[in-house]
């Protein structure tokens, strides 16, 4: 803390000098008075399993072709698109990749979206993705509608789904629970209008409102370096008016707004707020999630890219087993978020009720999410976004998620008996886990 580094730093004769909080403070958000604020459009994500038919719903919504030009069918980038519908009423869609990104987004602390589709194909069934964006949007608190997509064929059965959807404890409307959902066809249209109207109805309950007066703010969707024409950014724009010539600062990189254009390439001189738009003219590439700011003059914006750059990478302390008695000691830890995988269904199960059993008084354990199969990135990721710890029964994270936990400092515990994860976890509630037992790895070989 400040005062042991200030006396620390004295006992060697050096003064301490404290930058963060102008970083904070530098960066004035303009305050909204009620009276500046309208009606901004919707942000809605649509998420779910791989080829369960997302982007053929955009496609339906926006009455345009994007899956044929996509790779083997499969949206590699983010695309984000205003549309405007029959009745008048506008809203953003943003079409993940899968939501490794979407979870990337929500690491780095970007609540874009205000509600989420959540997309299943009514002939498959409840897949590990779709249960994963169901956890995404839980642990998010934004309200989710669910869309059983591919209710033209014979072979498909909403029900089934509805009792899957019931078993992970989420109730729909027609069986009495809280949850819209409404049975469509991305191919024939069937229920699109009755989806988007309860879309409609869950924006107006949110009463979503924006300021468009002011200096531009909002979040970085992505970005890329285009061989013709430099870095080109697309974001979304949360509050004020974004326009051509304005000086941007975005995560550690800055510039001036050199051209504009919507998701159909148009060129565009200003956006209002909910706008999706791609940008030319950031001296780099920002990170998805990255929230973006305007300033009076570009001196200002290349000041706060000092400060920031500076300040460096954020010292959040991720948190570990070891770090838990000592936090639940001083009284500043209430929840203990985990992340199950295991090698089979009944043992990640058993494993989860087991370690539920241990909240006590002070602390409670959630699981946030609890999947068959190795530990991979999107765990990573979203243990970073909600802060928790993720435990492996039976099973290893792969290369790269285990790259990524140590560059995020995430705690990946392994265990392959049971009781000795109960055991490890008892005692790190009560501060008693004693030396820890570490793998190194020294190498990896693939049997060919």
């Amino acid at each position: 803390d400040k005062e042991t580094i200030g006396i620390i730093a004295e006992e060697f004769g050096y003064g301490v000098d404290f930058v963060s909080a102008e970083v904070q403070e530098a960066i004035e958000v303009e305050e909204d008075s009620d009276t500046d604020l309208v009606t901004r459009p919707p942000i809605v994500t649509v998420m779910g399993h791989v080829d369960h038919g997302k982007t053929s719903l955009l496609d339906y919504i926006r009455k345009t072709n994007v899956t044929d030009g996509e790779a083997g069918g499969i949206t590699q980038h983010i695309g984000s698109y205003s549309v405007e519908l029959d009745q008048g009423a506008r809203m953003t869609f943003i079409d993940t990749p899968g939501h490794e990104a979407f979870t990337a987004m929500r690491a780095r602390g970007a609540q874009v979206t205000d509600l989420a589709i959540i997309i299943v194909a009514a002939d498959d069934a409840v897949m590990p993705q779709t249960k994963e964006a169901i956890s995404h949007a839980q642990s998010a608190e934004i309200p989710f509608i669910i869309a059983m997509n591919k209710c033209d064929r014979e072979e498909s059965n909403p029900d089934k789904i509805r009792t899957e959807l019931a078993e992970l404890g989420i109730q729909v409307e027609e069986w009495g629970g809280k949850t819209q959902s409404q049975e469509i066809s991305a191919k024939t249209g069937l229920g699109i209008p009755e989806l988007l109207e309860k879309v409609i109805l869950e924006a107006e309950m949110l009463d979503l409102k924006a300021n468009p007066e002011k200096r531009a703010v909002g979040t970085i969707i992505e970005s890329s370096l285009d061989k013709g024409r430099g870095y080109v950014t697309n974001l979304i724009v949360s509050a004020g008016t974004l326009r051509v010539g304005d000086p941007m600062l975005a995560g550690q990189h800055s510039g001036k707004v050199r051209a504009m254009t919507n998701e159909r390439g148009d060129a565009l001189q200003e956006a209002g707020p909910s706008m999706p738009v791609s940008i030319l003219g950031l001296d780099g590439a920002p990170n998805a999630g990255d929230d973006f700011h305007i300033f009076e003059n570009e001196k200002e914006a290349q000041k706060r890219q000092q400060l920031q750059r500076e300040q460096g990478i954020r010292t959040q302390k991720q948190v570990t087993l070891e770090e838990l008695g000592r936090r639940i000691a001083v009284g500043e830890f209430k929840e203990l978020n985990l992340i199950i995988k295991g090698d089979v269904d009944g043992s990640t199960e058993a494993l989860a009720d087991s370690l539920l059993k241990q909240s006590t008084e002070k602390v409670q354990v959630n699981v946030i999410h609890k999947a068959v199969g190795q530990i991979s990135e999107s765990d990573v990721l979203l243990a970073s976004a909600s802060e928790a710890i993720i435990i492996g029964f039976q099973v290893r994270p792969s290369g790269t998620a285990r790259k990524l936990a140590e560059r995020e400092g995430i705690q990946i515990r392994m265990y392959s008996i049971i009781y000795q994860a109960i055991e490890e976890m008892k005692e790190a509630m009560e501060g008693l886990l004693s030396a820890k037992i570490e793998e190194r790895v020294v190498g990896t070989a693939e049997i060919r």
